[in-house]
């Protein structure tokens, strides 16, 4: 196996305590890697990356590329090198095709990188809202957060499995970000059914964490009463 290194900016906690501000553009971020996901400054928005190009999901579910003055508050990155590719020419929901993916994963202990490239039946998607100071806490955040459904339509998923035991620095479990062939629209992967696709893993061991040093996230009280209900509803999975 390879030394792949995934690198992240903050952490999950950071950003459920309302720390919104970007802390590292994303043309530093393009620095460490050429795939991704994450979020933008003011929480503007989902990102995800592959094959070097950063896109821009916004609010009201359009996509742009990411301007390298852009910031983050939380994002993951990696350089994608595929260790393995499994063709799927039959239809899943997600949940049975995170199923497959359990049984690809060289190991539930390791952080993998995960790319699926296909035919959707459909995507559900959510993407957060643009927020203003004083920040709300991200559950807060979350019950305003518009969706999007997408029908018949060919495009990208990326994203990262987490180990359980890396919960609150990221979200323990798969976290799956979404955009079309036209890369015009996309965002936070709710559910989805695939028709069928590629997926592709890349595995990494290296795990790189740097933590903003502003006042706000030094002074920032970073206990969660209920961590593991607040991811949940963070992913929309509660």
């Amino acid at each position: 196996m390879e030394n792949h290194v995934i690198y992240q900016a903050s952490t999950m906690i950071a950003l459920l305590s309302g720390l919104y501000d970007g802390t590292v553009t994303f043309g530093e971020l393009k620095e460490h890697g050429d795939f991704g996901i994450g979020t933008f400054h003011q929480l503007d928005g989902e990102m995800i990356a592959f094959d070097g190009q950063f896109y821009h999901l916004y609010p009201d579910g359009s996509a742009k590329k990411v301007g390298l003055d852009e910031s983050t508050p939380f994002s993951t990155v990696t350089y994608f090198e595929p260790e393995q590719t499994y063709p799927l020419n039959r239809t899943v929901t997600r949940q049975e095709l995170e199923h497959v993916l359990d049984n690809l994963l060289s190991s539930p202990n390791l952080f993998h990188s995960i790319r699926i490239d296909g035919r959707f039946r459909e995507v559900h998607t959510r993407t957060v809202p643009h927020q203003d100071k004083p920040y709300p806490p991200f559950v807060e955040v979350t019950k305003s957060q518009p969706s999007f459904h997408f029908s018949d339509v060919g495009g990208v998923i990326a994203g990262f499995w987490t180990p359980a035991f890396a919960q609150g620095i990221g979200a323990a479990g798969y976290h799956l970000h979404f955009i079309n062939d036209a890369r015009n629209g996309g965002g936070h992967v709710l559910d989805f059914v695939l028709e069928k696709g590629t997926i592709s893993i890349c595995s990494g061991t290296d795990f790189q964490l740097a933590l903003p040093h502003d006042s706000f996230y030094l002074k920032a009280d970073l206990s969660v009463a209920d961590l593991e209900r607040d991811i949940m509803i963070a992913e929309g999975s509660y």
